[in-house]
């Protein structure tokens, strides 16, 4: 059966041989005769895949041998809202509110401390980044979500204020760009975008903004503990942990992540262009503020939803409908979809507007 253009949010597509190496490991792991779903996390071949995905984690960000630490963990980035408070949150942390997910990290952390929303697009329904904020100055860590799933938005600039950690939730569009990843303290992504299945989330830390706290925190919530153990304090999410491993090498074997930027600029300003010129489609997002991960966008006409929904299920696209806080359509590019793919929504949206 022939594979559906796959623009799902999350989770989402992977490189077609990734699934196709998984699903031999299920059923025996490197002619061990044992799946990657029963050998012991503490076995020789586990703790090798784990050696590797941090490994390959630190240097496709630039970050091998500069102070930071790569960790495997569970509880999705959603968790990350609650950790990264508990471990780094003394006194008073900054928060840029750009959407869904921001606004949840900055309600977990107002448990731990003051929290101050240095600024919000949340008035015009998170289409935005604000660009014009004043950061304090006595901040303990200030908080980022660089690219944002459910409204298609990203950031292009990071502001850094001097000697302030930077934290930022980068869930949906890690590993799809080159920046200077080393600007930030700590950097946190559920694997399901562009890494692996659902269940393993990637923290990367720099480990001198550590041990700050006066706070006791939780075993399973202290990353000096989980950097002790190299992410191994508890049983890991080991398939998901695998298939991140099996992403990387195949990052690694295409180019790494100035390749994937080059192909993502590409299939972003195709779609994008389409957007604009067709006539009875609109953008949602800002264009400067245009996210090259979630294209989102609507009908000008919703009357046309049920023509439009009609072409692109027969055209076999999977994975178009915008989240409900949006509505409309959201095409969501991650690093493993194919030009291809986003060359059929564009001949469906062509011939969507011949037939009308």
């Amino acid at each position: 059966m022939e594979r559906p253009h796959n623009f799902s949010a999350g989770p989402c597509i992977l490189p077609l041989e990734v699934f196709e190496k998984a699903s031999q490991s299920v059923v025996d792991l490197d002619g061990s005769g044992l799946s990657i779903l029963e050998i012991s996390h503490r076995s020789k071949a586990f703790i090798e895949v784990m050696e590797k995905a941090r490994e390959l984690a630190l240097e496709h960000l630039g970050l091998k041998n500069k102070g930071y630490k790569a960790l495997f963990l569970q509880g999705g980035a959603s968790m990350q809202f609650l950790m990264t408070a508990y471990n780094l949150l003394e006194h008073k942390a900054g928060y840029l509110d750009t959407g869904t997910w921001s606004a949840n990290a900055i309600k977990e952390a107002k448990q731990f401390g003051e929290v101050i929303v240095v600024e919000s697009s949340r008035s015009q329904n998170y289409n935005y980044i604000p660009r014009s904020f004043e950061i304090p100055n006595d901040l303990d860590y200030l908080h980022y979500t660089s690219n944002n799933t459910i409204f298609g938005t990203q950031m292009t600039t990071f502001p850094n204020p001097k000697d302030t950690p930077l934290v930022c939730d980068m869930s949906s569009d890690i590993f799809s760009r080159e920046i200077d990843y080393s600007q930030f303290g700590l950097i946190y992504a559920g694997a399901q975008k562009n890494m692996g299945p659902a269940g393993a989330t990637l923290v990367v830390i720099k480990e001198e903004i550590l041990g700050k706290v006066t706070r006791a925190i939780p075993s399973m919530l202290n990353y000096k503990l989980f950097i002790e153990r190299k992410s191994m304090f508890n049983t890991p999410p080991v398939f998901s942990v695998y298939v991140s491993m099996l992403t990387l090498e195949w990052l690694s074997r295409n180019g790494g992540v100035a390749s994937m930027e080059k192909r993502n600029r590409k299939k972003a300003s195709l779609i994008y262009n389409e957007i604009d010129r067709n006539p009875l489609f609109e953008g949602f997002t800002a264009k400067e503020d245009r996210s090259m991960m979630n294209a989102t966008f609507r009908l000008k006409d919703p009357e046309l939803k049920k023509r439009f929904d009609n072409l692109w299920v027969s055209a076999n696209i999977n994975g178009l409908n915008g989240h409900r806080s949006v509505g409309g359509y959201r095409a969501s590019m991650y690093n493993a979809l194919g030009e291809e793919s986003v060359k059929v929504l564009i001949e469906v949206m062509r011939h969507f507007e011949q037939t009308i």
